[in-house]
């Protein structure tokens, strides 16, 4: 029997902290985002104020359910939202999300943007490497690395059950 998932409560103030330690990462000027609905909305969007990047633009993805085990992780995504090819064609596009975890959504949504002609680098808060179902793709940047499923501040009030934190978190 395999051990529960750890968690992790990441205050506001970590949150800030974690968008420092990304912004200094970045190669080059940014000319587009594209945010991974729900998860990468509030990094999303404070790297597109701290990087004064104007084109915000959101994808929205959904991986149905086909089986069981561990071939659901292999089911094709299905784009719910996605923004047209002549907003990503030769444009350099930083794809955020919250966590990397299996690495599907981030891996689904980067190759829309390479099939629009974008150039894009994927940008997560937390990237999983135990996790993730490919061996030789990870985010292009990340503020760290965990092995816990990590509560952001903003998703506290979505019924977490907190009770399940060695320490109860606070909203800092």
């Amino acid at each position: 029997m395999s051990q529960p998932l750890r968690r992790e409560f990441i205050s506001w103030k970590e949150v800030d902290k974690l968008i420092d330690i990304l912004i200094p990462q970045f190669r080059y000027e940014i000319e587009a985002i594209v945010i991974i609905t729900r998860g990468g909305i509030v990094p999303g969007g404070m790297l597109a104020e701290a990087l004064d990047v104007k084109d915000i633009l959101t994808a929205a993805v959904r991986f149905p359910p086909n089986s069981i085990g561990t071939e659901k992780l292999y089911v094709w995504p299905e784009f719910l939202q996605f923004p047209d090819d002549e907003l990503l064609a030769g444009r350099r596009v930083l794809v955020v999300d919250d966590v990397w975890g299996s690495g599907r959504t981030s891996i689904a949504v980067k190759d829309r943007v390479l099939g629009a002609g974008g150039f894009p680098e994927l940008c997560v808060m937390h990237y999983n490497p135990y996790r993730s179902v490919f061996s030789k793709a990870e985010p292009d940047y990340y503020g760290a690395t965990t092995d816990a499923y990590i509560v952001y501040p903003w998703e506290v009030d979505r019924g977490i059950d907190l009770a399940a934190f060695d320490t109860p978190p606070g909203i800092n």
